[in-house]
């Protein structure tokens, strides 16, 4: 071989040729396949250097033994067969790491001059680079296919102006109501319910324009499920573009928006059929956001106060509002806002035709929760209520005139009944004397509620008096339970938790509400036969509680029993006399006071009322 390559090829040349090909080139001669050259470029493929020439190449690179090459160069080498390689995966131990690498090559087998092969030439270039781009290409558009396929959005791909379907993922089938058979079709074709609508025109432009399209809740009429369905659709047409910039294919996306659209026409459509209910009410009907401004008020309301929807409604009712009143209905309000709770107030607003003179209008209104539990907006109404304030302020006049009238004749009977009572006693008549007490307890009765009328009509006229000094308040209970005791078949029992001492009020009307809350526990309670009765000193309150063992009250009537004339209704048949007024001139008393009144109960097993008044006034 030597002499053959010293006739035939110079050394100088046969080195300036392997180093300089721009690829890796070997020589390897003999059966053991000894390197008897390789290029730089070589050298580097196998990870090695010079000083591996001249040794055999399955010694100084004994991993690809196991992996096939020992066969490839015998048969290049016994039978003269090129081989070649492309892509191939070759794993190297190349600077101390043994990892893959993939190739081009081949192995061709080198003759002498008679036609003996001698050896096996080998030219390799590596492709790893290349093979693993290739492989993260590949995965990337596997991994994009498959979300294609696999997406919320409907969508397809149309190729040429033919508009032929190239691709449809199983959303955009479904939305055609039609199976993957339509591929390769024309759109026209596989959807002949698009003739005369607008879709098949727009898609032809675009190879015109090349500008994208898109529509928001566009109408599309679909042969699905065997019938004409109509639906609404999100989509957009994207030219896809070549490197000239010319349109190949357009891809269309598309969202179902139908649901949406339905739901928002019914709720427009729920909308209107409120507005036009709320325009035909004579209430002023109005709805606001959760942070109170007025977006909506009814036709009454401008036709009542001559002003547009372009105007900012809120500040107008603020300034139509009394101005004494604006603070309490401000703080209410916020109230409501904070907690959620229905708002409902009585106040005056200043009548638009009339300037400055008010009206009595009733506030009414309610939160309307979104599914989450928020508050969105409130829906409220102002009733005109002036006709029936009036009619109220003279039913208190003639209440009052009424009971002031009837008090001197009572007074009168109640004398003549006394004695009446008294000679029929020394007469030796006992019989008909108990009848003459038994008239002077109802005329009693009947002083007692002319006193509450006369009581009430001074409370709406703000002319009730307190006459507030220094008592022992432990004392005047002991007095009011002794004098309630001497009628009550009922055991009142008292308790203390410490002495509550001398405090500042009005010792009358103190004891007016004691009465009243113990008699109320005794009447309410028909088939008990005790009344507990508690006081102590809580902090500067002084704080005084009945508690009865009677009908109770429903939850939801409990915030409605201090109001005036509502009467506690029992669930069996029982008949309690009164006028609805002795709670009511009690929580206005205790107001007055500074105090405070309220009760707990459980409907069927009795009720706790309860007033706390400070012990000294600040």
């Amino acid at each position: 071989m030597k002499s053959f390559l010293e006739q035939n090829i110079s050394h100088d040349s046969l080195i300036t040729l392997f180093s300089q090909a721009p690829i890796a080139v070997s020589l390897l001669i003999g059966d053991d396949y000894r390197i008897h050259s390789a290029n730089p470029q070589m050298l580097e493929l196998w990870g090695k250097d010079a000083s591996i020439i001249g040794k055999p190449l399955f010694e100084v690179i004994p991993e690809i033994t196991s992996q096939g090459f020992l066969d490839i160069f015998k048969k290049v080498y016994q039978e003269g067969e090129i081989f070649k390689g492309n892509k191939w995966s070759v794993f190297l131990e190349k600077y101390g790491k043994y990892e893959e690498h993939f190739f081009n090559f081949i192995y061709a087998p080198v003759y002498n001059d008679d036609k003996k092969i001698i050896g096996v030439s080998a030219v390799a270039t590596e492709v790893t680079d290349q093979v693993l781009s290739e492989r993260k290409w590949k995965d990337s558009e596997y991994r994009f296919e498959d979300l294609i396929k696999k997406s919320d959005y409907s969508i397809a791909i149309y190729r040429t102006e033919d508009l032929y379907i190239e691709f449809a993922n199983e959303k955009m089938l479904k939305t055609w109501g039609k199976n993957a058979s339509v591929i390769n079709m024309k759109l026209e074709d596989a959807l002949p319910e698009l003739e005369g609508q607008p879709f098949i025109g727009i898609l032809k432009n675009i190879f015109k324009t090349g500008e994208t399209y898109a529509a928001k809740e566009d109408r599309a009429d679909l042969v699905v499920d065997g019938k004409l369905q109509t639906f609404y659709y999100n989509f957009s047409y994207k030219p896809l573009k070549n490197s000239d910039g010319q349109v190949y294919a357009i891809l269309n996306m598309a969202v179902d928006v139908t649901d949406l659209v339905i739901a928002r026409k019914e709720i427009q459509e729920r909308e209107k059929k409120f507005r036009d209910l709320a325009n035909s009410m004579p209430q002023f009907v109005w709805t606001c956001d959760d942070k109170g401004e007025i977006t909506y008020m009814n036709d009454s309301w401008y036709r009542y106060t001559g002003s547009t929807a372009g105007e900012n409604q809120t500040k107008i009712i603020k300034k139509m509002m009394r101005p004494e009143a604006v603070e309490n209905v401000n703080s209410m309000w916020n109230e409501c806002i904070r907690t959620n709770n229905p708002f409902v107030m009585e106040y005056e607003l200043e009548d638009p035709h009339h300037k400055g003179n008010y009206r009595w209008f009733l506030g009414r209104a309610v939160p309307n929760f979104s599914e989450n539990g928020e508050v969105k907006q409130w829906t409220g109404t102002f009733t005109d209520i002036d006709e029936f304030k009036q009619l109220e302020a003279q039913k208190d006049n003639f209440l009052g005139i009424a009971s002031h009238e009837l008090k001197t004749p009572l007074t009168s009977l109640k004398l003549y009944t006394q004695f009446i009572k008294t000679n029929l006693e020394k007469a030796g008549d006992p019989k008909n004397a108990e009848v003459a007490r038994r008239m002077d307890y109802q005329i009693d009765l009947l002083t007692g509620l002319i006193s509450e009328l006369l009581d009430v009509t001074k409370i709406q006229k703000g002319q009730i008096q307190l006459n507030e000094s220094y008592f022992d308040f432990d004392k005047l209970v002991d007095e009011v339970v002794e004098e309630q005791q001497m009628t009550a078949r009922h055991k009142l029992f008292v308790s203390r938790i410490n002495k509550v001492g001398e405090v500042f009020a009005d010792r009358h009307r103190i004891s007016q509400v004691m009465a009243n809350l113990i008699s109320n526990a005794i009447k309410y309670s028909p088939e008990a036969d005790q009344v507990h009765i508690s006081t102590c000193l809580d902090g500067n309150d002084a704080r005084f509680n009945v508690k009865d063992f009677g009908i109770g009250i429903p939850e939801d009537q409990q915030s409605k029993v201090f109001d005036q004339y509502y009467r506690i209704s029992a669930s069996r048949d029982y008949t309690f006399p009164g006028l609805g007024l002795g709670l009511y001139i009690s929580s206005e008393i205790i107001k007055r006071t500074g105090g405070k009144i309220f009760v707990t109960s459980v409907e069927g097993e009795g009720s706790d009322f309860c007033f706390r008044i400070p012990k000294n006034k600040k």
